[in-house]
């Protein structure tokens, strides 16, 4: 009788949603093998079959996790507001980043010493260059467009990670003031002015 096939998009998908959920409800420490394969409903071989390793299914989290970030920044509507859309989308990393603290440490940092991850993935970040683009297209703001996004990233996940530790206050008021000073800040100095000004 032949074997049945572990090795399914279905069982691959499952297996990968409940590792994003044993790392949310568990945290680092908390991640093995085993304990995804059990809340998969499958075993521990197959999600060697189909992953390779722990490395390789940490790799896997790591890709999803970008992939969900790119989910809930497209659900972002756009108006005829450039600034207002940019300041939308740089809000809802935030909104990302604080409700997924675990997976955005897989993503940003190397949490895991059997996977070292690679830069983040560029296009999750689609919608983030498509609103400073058109910032830059309205001349609402100034520099190279790689660079403002860059720039914009490492803002928002530094902020992030300052607000997950307690590092912005303990106020909820004096966070969001924090996160909008910073980011206004950084908006005005990438604004375009006239020269001598």
């Amino acid at each position: 009788m032949p074997r049945t096939k572990q090795r399914t998009q279905e069982l691959r998908d499952r297996v990968l949603g409940q590792a994003v959920a044993v790392l949310a409800e568990d945290g680092l420490t908390g991640f093995t093998t085993r304990k995804v394969a059990r809340r998969a409903e499958t075993s521990t071989a197959a999600v060697y079959e189909l992953f390779g390793d722990k490395g390789g299914l940490v790799r896997e989290v790591f890709l999803e996790g970008f992939r969900l970030l790119r989910r809930d920044l497209d659900q972002l509507e756009s108006s005829d507001d450039p600034l207002g859309d940019l300041d939308s989308v740089v809000a809802g990393f935030r909104v990302f980043l604080r409700a997924n603290p675990v997976l955005a440490e897989v993503m940003f940092s190397r949490p895991f010493s059997d996977f070292a991850p690679g830069p983040p993935q560029a296009a999750a970040f689609a919608p983030l260059v498509e609103r400073v683009r058109r910032c830059l297209d309205a001349g609402l703001l100034a520099g190279d467009e790689s660079d403002l996004v860059h720039v914009l990233v490492a803002l928002v996940h530094g902020l992030a990670t300052e607000e997950r530790y307690g590092w912005l206050g303990t106020a909820q008021a004096s966070i969001d003031h924090r996160w909008a000073l910073a980011i206004r800040a950084t908006l005005d100095g990438l604004r375009t002015h006239p020269a001598g000004t």
